[in-house]
């Protein structure tokens, strides 16, 4: 036993104590936080607000166009007033706001003693080239007609929501000319083809409301957590055991111990060092949501994050032991019997793709926690450690179907490990070529 912890403090330390582990698990955390809230911050800085030209030889439109974005919320496409009419005096005039609207752009109505749109589009070339204006906004004789082009042109060609909201803008202008001009009551028709209110939620096994955008999110959250820890550190175990073959430290090792006790060791050494960094990333998780719960802008989001207690935790921790041990055995195996790195990165493309599948059935787990595919797919070995948490998550499955998948994949990782420590303690005493299909059978039949 006292060498059994010397193999596993070892393995824990040269883990540990890599610059990459340091960094890796440092800059997780840090990148998190950089994703969440910078963007935020870049966005909520504004420029200067663009000018733009609106040249409307009648002026039914331009004044419907500047009464809509009087009454609507800056940036916001979907807005609460989309579904509005917009303001209407006397059947036909439009009560015009003032020009300056207090929004990311500023609409100025153009007028010119020309009516030639080529002499109208040059004269508003030059004034923009004079800086005079940011862009401009032609609309044609006959804006209702429904080959009508609206020309457009800025010279902040990169901000695509600004032109999508002046589209926006403009289709409610247009359409609203169209009404008024076959003299439909517009406030009605609105009324009329208002969308319905419509509340969709989940339901838990105790038939409380549950939010499904949440649950989808964590679920999603969980599963590729842990396909990411498994891979990573599956491959972590497979550099280190072909390192020491190649600098041949297992022929000094297995004279000091045996080869069941050095692989064991390594796979706890090694899993400790994931759990350790797991544990750093949850722990800067946690404190990122309690950060964001004082936010008052962050709380509504806050609310769909699903229910997630100590037992859960301590089930996910299980599976994602169950799954390192189980792939982590496949991975020394393949280690032991390769002859470089070059070699084990291609023979580990199978327990890599095991794992992807898994991955992919925590969708289907989602969507029907209760299905038969979601059943066995959180019972197989292999597939068990990435979609039981999900299920867990989606709707906890009887006590009876979670110990079943337990008992079940350490059934699955006892055999696992039982085979690669027969072909471990062969394939590491073997250098020069790759072992084959048949030599690892006589291996495993023979040592």
């Amino acid at each position: 036993m006292r060498k059994f912890f010397a193999v596993v403090k070892h393995e824990y330390r040269k883990v540990v104590l890599r610059w990459s582990f340091i960094l890796g698990t440092l800059l997780m955390p840090a990148m998190a936080l950089v994703f969440a809230f910078v963007p935020l911050l870049i966005f909520s800085f504004r420029g200067e607000p663009a000018k733009i030209a609106v040249y409307d030889p009648d002026g039914k439109i331009a004044a419907r166009l500047e009464a809509y974005f009087a009454h609507k919320p800056a940036n916001k496409l979907d807005h609460p007033n989309a579904g509005r009419a917009i303001p209407m005096v006397s059947g036909q005039q439009i009560s015009t706001p003032p020009a300056v609207i207090e929004s990311d752009f500023t609409l100025v109505r153009f007028t010119t003693a020309t009516a030639e749109p080529e002499a109208v589009r040059q004269e508003l070339l030059t004034r923009i080239r004079a800086k005079e204006f940011d862009a401009y906004l032609i609309i044609p004789q006959n804006p209702t007609a429904p080959d009508a082009c609206f020309e457009f042109r800025s010279r902040r060609g990169g901000d695509f929501t600004l032109s999508d909201v002046l589209l926006n803008g403009l289709n409610q202008a247009v359409q609203s000319q169209r009404l008024a001009d076959a003299r439909i009551d517009e406030s009605e028709l609105r009324q009329l083809t208002a969308p319905v209110r419509f509340d969709a939620k989940g339901l838990d096994e105790s038939g409380a409301e549950k939010d499904s955008g949440g649950v989808f999110a964590a679920s999603f959250l969980i599963a590729l957590m842990i396909y990411l820890m498994l891979a990573i550190y599956g491959q972590t175990i497979l550099g280190a055991v072909v390192e020491e073959k190649e600098t041949r430290i297992a022929e000094i090792l297995f004279s000091s111990t045996r080869p069941l006790v050095l692989m064991f060791g390594k796979l706890v050494g090694v899993g400790l060092a994931g759990l350790t960094q797991l544990s750093i990333w949850v722990g800067s998780a946690l404190s990122l949501v309690a950060i964001a719960a004082q936010q008052a802008d962050f709380r509504p989001l806050l609310k769909s994050v699903p229910t997630i207690t100590p037992a859960m935790v301590l089930l996910f921790l299980s599976f994602f032991l169950l799954g390192y041990f189980l792939y982590g055995s496949i991975f020394a195996l393949i280690g032991s019997a390769v002859t470089s790195p070059q070699e084990g990165g291609q023979l580990s493309f199978p327990p890599t793709v095991l794992m992807l599948i898994g991955f992919y059935f925590s969708f289907a787990v989602i969507r029907d926690p209760n299905s038969s595919l979601a059943f066995w797919a959180s019972i197989a070995p292999f597939f068990a450690p990435i979609t039981m948490p999900v299920r867990i998550l989606a709707e906890t499955p009887p006590f009876w179907q979670i110990a079943l998948s337990i008992v079940v994949n350490l059934l699955a990782i006892l055999a696992m490990v039982w085979i690669a420590a027969r072909i471990y303690r062969v394939g590491m005493l073997i250098y020069g070529k790759r072992a084959t299909i048949r030599e690892i059978w006589k291996w495993l039949r023979h040592s």
